[in-house]
């Protein structure tokens, strides 16, 4: 009797080597930088056996929730154009809001909650998250759900 697979999120310069070079291999073949594993095995400089032994339980995170409902939540600063700045990096992402929640400003810094479908991306969540993160008057920007 098989259990249900359990997930973690680590940070990935916690992760032994193997394992991102499995998850590179893998990008390798998904970006056609490679046409067979043996050459994306070769490419990130592993044996095809450790590559087929952790093929399918390393993924990027950006993989386990690309198409999907994610939930942001931001501090942002009470300034004017802040929120409609990280709008407009949501909309040229390709993300789709559906919904955005924002409190009442305290100390100067307001709580937003926006939640987005991600199928229709042009970037990766990660680069979807550096640009928010990045943006003058977010003070904080974390994933709740996805």
């Amino acid at each position: 009797m098989s259990s249900t697979p359990k997930y973690f999120i680590v940070e990935a310069q916690a992760l032994p080597e193997i394992y991102l070079k499995v998850a590179r291999a893998k990008q390798a073949l998904e970006l056609r930088e490679a046409a067979t594993v043996n050459e994306a095995t070769k490419l990130v400089g592993i044996s095809r056996s450790a590559f087929y032994k952790y093929k399918d339980a390393v993924r990027p995170f950006n993989d386990m929730i690309n198409g999907h409902i994610v939930t942001f939540q931001a501090m942002l600063r009470d300034e004017p154009g802040v929120l409609s700045a990280i709008l407009n990096i949501f909309a040229a992402s390709g993300a789709n809001i559906l919904t955005i929640n924002q409190s009442i400003p305290t100390d100067g810094v307001a709580a937003v909650t926006i939640g987005a479908e991600t199928s229709g991306m042009r970037s990766t969540l990660e680069e979807l998250t550096r640009a928010l993160s990045g943006q003058a008057g977010v003070v904080k920007l974390e994933i709740l759900a996805g």
